[in-house]
């Protein structure tokens, strides 16, 4: 077997480049072995946690060995170590089987040794002792596994483990007393700090009941529920020292007997409702008439909300105390309390547990008898098989590493799962299926707002949603990432559907979107979206504006009018021709000067040679999308998967960067089978008019017929034939008229 401590060095590490960095691949056993020895700088992630992953909850907990809810590098890296220690081949992890045989452990290894023999005996106790491997279908129940064993290591003592009747009864008083503690074979126990505890109380309890004096022996011997007289007396102590003390007062001054005994309003409060022995208004009032040095009525004459207190108080204090009495005096009452202060002080001084439930006797027994050292020495034999069950433990641990280890390795030392032909890393939690489309890449989401603030930074089209299942109150929150089609119809309040690892379906609502590029195809025609979406806004707008002013217009003439004929005047003019005369004007210039724009846009373009033309047209849509496009093309180049697992609780340790040929495998998008049978005559398909094309013809004819007009297009020519042109095309010049000639002057006479 190869060194666990060192690599071999024949054999060199290998690397892949997926998803933008290099990702070591782990394919051979001693790439395992030697998997401690390298660099954890070329680690895909240095921790995650252990919720909201597609993994055995098991394996994740064996993993986590200081319980802190993440698996951190040297958590995996022990394990791995640990596992090549114990197989004789660490290369069997590849194959992910469930089944472990007998055989793959490593005898040679103390551990291994002890594995297998704890492997052995479990077989044994469930009842296949030939077979030859083990599986975790095998350790699903660690209740069979012990179910016929007396002792198993774990420090608790169940019934049976008892040899004798009286050791199960005395397990059973404690259980009784303190609760109970879960065996491994599923059966209630106690361990030894309970044992302890009981013992420690029960010694209390005797002692404090041994410590009573003779006044406090005397009255319990003379009442048989002397707990009870001791309660009843504390509580109606107040209202019969209420009666003695205002009788006293009357004694002391006759004239107070009258305001002493309750007034006349106060029954008059009470004449108008129906009366309990139950009625609070009642209890308030004293025990029984007050008079100078009367004596308490035990008999007749007791306030009704009181009766029932004083009969029980007469039965079980008084009569045993002072005999059978129809009355009782001060000096009696106060010969009372006196002979119960010392009980009551003594008990104030119980101590609260719970071994009083078993009575002093049985108490009494058990402290006398050997008991708790039997049970200690159970507890004893029980621990000296720990290193069997904690041999058994790793045997649980071994099945779980066995199956799971090289899948958590391939998610955590590299992202092999994710970047492979069918994306399924444990931390997808499953499919959205959404607006035509399926998207693989969805994470499980604790709280959105917090998760949103660092996954912007991955430059991925992001939806959050809220799922829930029906006829469960059950809620789960993922976030999708979108990685094909467009964002047309992607909005806040989108249902859809989500199916998680399992198979189950859950009712998905976007609460919350990352916008981002999807893809350079959806950033070719968002110009064009944007534009025909911002038109299409201002003509909502306008419409809805001027809807709005002709509807205050007509109210208003409406108005206008009725106060007008109310008045005698003329009605107002409906319609103003001046006042629309120049919103015609406008809008024939505009008209104009489109038309004039268009015109000077076709001519140019009906000047270029033919095959200049279709450049033209390319030239023009890149200089529209060219800059969109290519904005999205650096930033889906940029898309990255970490910083969306970081906000899960992750620690990724590279640029898990997702190209735009690998989006494409994490959505799908709705396309027709190859083999599709297509009808292509939709009966509810509206019907087509053609004087769209017929006017947008007559527009292309007309606006040619300009430009060749013009001279904007049409064959050329040199400048002489233009010129020859143009001069035969003028009309024939007519010769102008001779001036006439000037008049000849006369001749002058002679001198």
């Amino acid at each position: 077997m190869t060194p666990i401590s060192s690599r071999n060095v024949a054999e060199k590490w290998r690397f892949a480049r997926l998803g933008g960095f290099d990702q070591v691949e782990l394919k051979r056993g001693s790439d395992l072995i030697g998997l401690p020895e390298l660099d954890q700088k070329l680690w895909a992630a240095l921790s995650c946690p252990t919720h909201g992953l597609f993994f055995d909850n098991q394996t994740l907990a064996l993993l986590d060995t200081d319980n802190d809810g993440r698996i951190r590098a040297n958590e995996v890296i022990e394990a791995v170590r640990w596992v090549s220690k114990v197989l004789k081949n660490p290369a069997d992890l590849i194959q992910q089987k469930t089944t472990l045989p007998l055989a793959a452990i490593n005898d040679q290894d103390e551990e291994g040794q002890q594995l297998l023999a704890s492997a052995v005996e479990i077989l044994k106790n469930l009842g296949k002792a030939d077979a030859t491997e083990i599986t975790t279908d095998d350790l699903a129940d660690m209740t069979k596994v012990f179910a016929n064993t007396q002792f198993n290591g774990d420090g608790i003592i169940p019934v049976k483990a008892a040899g004798d009747e009286a050791g199960q009864q005395a397990i059973t008083d404690i259980i009784a007393c303190l609760g109970e503690v879960e065996d491994r074979s599923g059966e209630p126990g106690i361990n030894l700090e309970k044992i302890e505890q009981f013992f420690k109380d029960a010694g209390a309890y005797f002692d404090w009941w041994q410590q009573s004096d003779a006044e406090a022996v005397r009255i319990r011997n003379q009442i048989a529920d002397t707990e009870a007289a001791a309660a009843l007396l504390a509580q109606i102590k107040p209202k019969i020292d209420d009666f003695f003390t205002r009788c006293q007062l009357a004694e002391f001054d006759t004239g107070a007997t009258e305001l002493l005994n309750p007034a006349d309003s106060r029954y008059e409060q009470l004449a108008g409702i129906d009366l309990s022995a139950s009625n609070e208004e009642l209890a308030k009032l004293p025990l029984a008439a007050i008079a100078a040095g009367a004596n308490l009525p035990l008999n007749t004459g007791l306030n009704p909300a009181w009766r029932s207190a004083i009969e029980q108080l007469k039965t079980l204090v008084l009569t045993p105390l002072l005999g059978a009495l129809d009355s009782l005096s001060d000096a009696q009452w106060q010969s009372v309390i006196g002979q119960f202060a010392d009980y009551q002080a003594w008990l104030q001084k119980k101590p609260a547990n719970a071994v009083e439930s078993l009575g002093l006797e049985r108490i009494k027994a058990l402290l006398q008898s050997d008991a708790q050292a039997k049970l200690t020495s159970l507890i004893e034999q029980d621990l000296a098989l720990e290193p069997q069950a904690t041999a058994i433990d790793s045997v649980v641990r071994l099945l779980h590493y066995y199956r799971d280890l090289y899948t958590l390795l391939n998610n955590f030392v590299s992202f092999r799962d994710f970047y492979s032909a069918e994306p399924h890393a444990i931390f997808q939690a499953g499919t959205l299926y959404l607006d035509g489309r399926s998207c693989q890449l969805c994470v499980k989401v604790d709280d959105v707002d917090s998760h949103s603030k660092l996954a912007e930074l991955s430059k991925i089209f992001l939806a959050y949603c809220v799922c829930r299942r029906q006829g469960s109150n059950e809620t789960l929150t993922i976030a999708a990432a979108v990685t094909g089609g467009d964002s047309d119809n992607l909005r806040v309040g989108r249902n859809g559907v989500f199916y998680d690892r399992n198979g189950l379906d859950w009712d998905a609502t976007i609460v919350k979107i990352i916008e981002n590029p999807i893809s350079i195809k959806e950033a070719f025609w968002s110009p064009y979206k944007r534009v025909a979406r911002m038109i299409n806004e201002q003509l909502e707008k306008s419409a809805a504006a001027r809807d709005k002013a002709a509807n205050a217009n007509a109210f208003k003439g409406i108005s206008e009018a009725g106060a007008n004929a109310g008045q005698g005047k003329e009605p107002p003019t409906p319609f103003d021709v001046g006042k629309f005369a120049g919103i015609f004007a406008a809008i024939g210039l505009a008209i104009g000067a489109i038309g004039t724009a268009l015109a000077a846009v076709m001519s140019s373009f009906m000047g270029l040679v033919w095959w200049q033309m279709p450049l033209a047209i390319i030239g023009v849509m890149l200089a529209i999308s060219g800059p969109s496009m290519f904005i999205a093309y650096l930033k889906l180049r940029q898309r990255n998967l970490a910083p969306v697992l970081d906000a899960c609780g992750w620690a990724v340790n590279a640029k898990a960067f997702i190209n735009i040929p690998f989006g494409r495998l994490l959505t799908g998008v709705a396309k027709l089978p190859k083999d599709a049978e297509m009808q292509m005559v939709d009966p509810f398909g509206e019907k087509q008019s053609h004087w769209k094309s017929y006017v947008f013809l007559l527009i292309l004819l007309a606006g040619a017929a300009y430009a060749w007009h013009k001279g904007y297009i049409g064959p050329k020519q040199e400048p002489e034939q233009a010129a020859q042109v143009e001069e035969k095309a003028a009309p024939a010049k007519v010769d102008a008229p001779a001036p006439a000639a000037a008049p000849a002057k006369p001749a002058e006479p002679a001198k």
